[in-house]
């Protein structure tokens, strides 16, 4: 057998995942917080798959801004429960073993993307932070595991199936609902004035229990009597614990900023008030973003009127402000924009640096602006930048994904009646930025935030990848073996890299941060075949003869 031939059948082996398995597999963790000591993958015995478990092989890791993020928040971090960590939720897997009672639904080469966020035993769980994630060799999957995971074609590279799973994050932030009533079965608390307030269409909802805080008599009064014809629990006062929704009466930002403190995850707090707010509102970005809380208002007395269903698709022919599009996931946001029915009309993509105008290799298309923070200098004409933009009129979507505080804090003031902001870079819990939400009561402003994605969003994503529709690939910049992961991760926390970082944990000779504009050096039959500088299935099928 020539060299050809027996590689093209090492290959072939690989993608069934044919011939035995090893005895022990590398796998890489993060030991703690910080970046600064980062340890070389670590050898261990390979786990053995039980009788109701999944023996998987992560093929392609896909690096994220989260991933970094682990390591600069450590335990701050919202889904990190204890280290060590074992990143990587951007994954794509081979079947290797299979447990004696799976075997006729499971075989050996069968492949999936794995949906990060699960519930195991009861309790939310997510691959790559609480449970070990792709930056392994192998890991065991149990049975409650095997609902998350989603099939993919065999023709399918793995680079581009690892990147469902972030493209499935996108889609997901534009199909995000939210609550148009009061929880059924839930806590409502009513604060503030109450002066002329209605309860207007809310009479017709059913909470359990309403904590009546108002200073009006003859308000608190209307609200006893729907209370007790509906058999809803009256509580006088502010509450003890979490409420499912809040209603703040009138122009006070204290009760507010209370408000939103006091709401349990997926919660509702709505601003009613004619006169304006006498200052803005320290409002916690951060849960909006990880605890999807909703913050509405109205102008109107009828309370009810704040719970008009929040738009999260972009308009169609509107106005689009994207920060941080000189990023991968920045950049996956333009594409889709503009590939969408119903495109905006215009598209402001800025970015610190700039880096965004090469989002098409040079090409600009006709409704997008790429506008340099940097450049602009300072905050003020930066402002007027978007001001002529827009003709003063504002943004009907902001769509934000660069984890930056002050981007967020000046991103609200450019909204246009009825803009939505969409809080898609996830800050910390306890991000306070200072909003005039008035916006909220009497322009209709809104703003939304998703993390994750669902089953369902990554089944759609693997879907268009696999039409064509989406070409995941050109958002890969570098490659790297389980060796480099360090290295990549710290890459990634430094934005070095204005698109996605694969790691590609199964190769079995040392492959460390590539950028693929420098593959030509290192394994230039890699470089040959990419198409016009993007990664290629076909450049993925050559670095793994290469290097399997």
């Amino acid at each position: 057998m020539d060299y050809v031939s027996a590689v093209g059948d090492l290959l072939d082996d690989y993608r069934k995942a044919a011939g035995p398995l090893p005895q022990q597999h590398s796998l890489w963790r993060l030991t703690g917080p910080g970046l600064s000591d980062l340890e070389p993958p670590a050898a261990e015995p390979l786990p053995v798959p039980g009788a109701d478990e999944l023996l998987v092989r992560h093929d392609a890791v896909s690096l994220c801004a989260s991933d970094a993020k682990i390591a600069r928040l450590g335990l701050d971090h919202p889904r990190v429960r204890r280290f060590p960590v074992v990143p990587g939720h951007e994954v794509s897997l081979t079947v290797a073993a299979v447990g004696p009672r799976l075997r006729d639904a499971y075989a050996p080469g069968d492949r999936f993307v794995v949906q990060a966020d699960m519930t195991v035993g009861g309790v939310a769980r997510a691959y790559g932070y609480d449970l070990p994630g792709g930056l392994a060799q192998y890991a065991v999957l149990g049975a409650e595991a095997l609902a998350y995971l989603v099939p993919v074609r065999s023709g399918t590279g793995y680079a581009e199936a690892a990147l469902a799973e972030p493209w499935a994050c996108v889609e997901a932030a534009y199909a995000a609902s939210y609550r148009s009533t009061w929880q059924a079965g839930g806590t409502v608390w009513l604060t503030g004035d109450g002066a002329g307030a209605d309860l207007g269409a809310a009479a017709g909802w059913r909470p359990d229990r309403v904590h009546l805080d108002v200073r009006d008599d003859i308000f608190a009064e209307r609200v006893r009597a729907w209370a007790h014809a509906s058999g809803v629990e009256v509580v006088a006062g502010p509450p003890q614990a979490a409420v499912d929704d809040a209603v703040v009466l009138g122009p006070d930002p204290d009760r507010v900023e209370r408000a939103l403190a006091a709401l349990a995850p997926h919660g509702t707090c709505a601003l009613v008030t004619v006169a304006p707010l006498p200052r803005p509102v320290r409002v916690d970005v951060g849960r909006l973003h990880y605890d999807g809380l909703a913050l509405m208002g109205t102008a109107h007395q009828d309370l009810s009127a704040a719970y008009t269903p929040i738009r999260t698709e972009l308009a169609p022919g509107g106005r689009l402000w994207l920060l941080g599009a000189g990023g991968p996931m920045g950049r996956m946001h333009l594409r889709r924009a503009l590939q969408r029915d119903g495109a905006p009309a215009s598209i402001i993509a800025s970015d610190r640096s700039g880096r965004s105008a090469n989002t098409f290799g040079g090409f600009t298309p006709p409704t997008v602006t790429f506008l340099s923070e940097r450049e602009c200098g300072d905050a003020e004409t930066l402002a007027k930048r978007l001001n002529e933009a827009t003709g003063g009129l504002g943004f009907d979507d902001v769509v934000v994904a660069a984890p930056s505080a002050r981007a967020v804090e000046a991103a609200f003031e450019h909204l246009a009646d009825g803009g939505v902001i969409n809080l898609f870079a996830g800050l910390p819990p306890g991000t306070l930025c200072a909003w005039d939400v008035t916006a909220v009561a009497h322009r209709g402003v809104r703003a939304v935030g998703t993390s994750g994605s669902s089953v369902a969003d990554l089944r759609r994503a693997r879907d268009r990848i696999e039409a064509g529709v989406l070409q995941p690939n050109r958002s890969v910049a570098a490659v790297a073996g389980l060796d480099g992961a360090p290295e990549a991760l710290r890459a990634v926390a430094e934005n070095r890299f204005g698109g996605k970082v694969l790691i590609f944990p199964n190769l079995s000779r040392p492959l460390p941060l590539t950028p693929l504009a420098e593959l030509a050096g290192v394994l230039p039959g890699v470089a040959a075949r990419l198409e016009r500088g993007h990664w290629t299935v076909a450049a993925e099928e050559e670095l793994l003869r290469a290097l399997i």
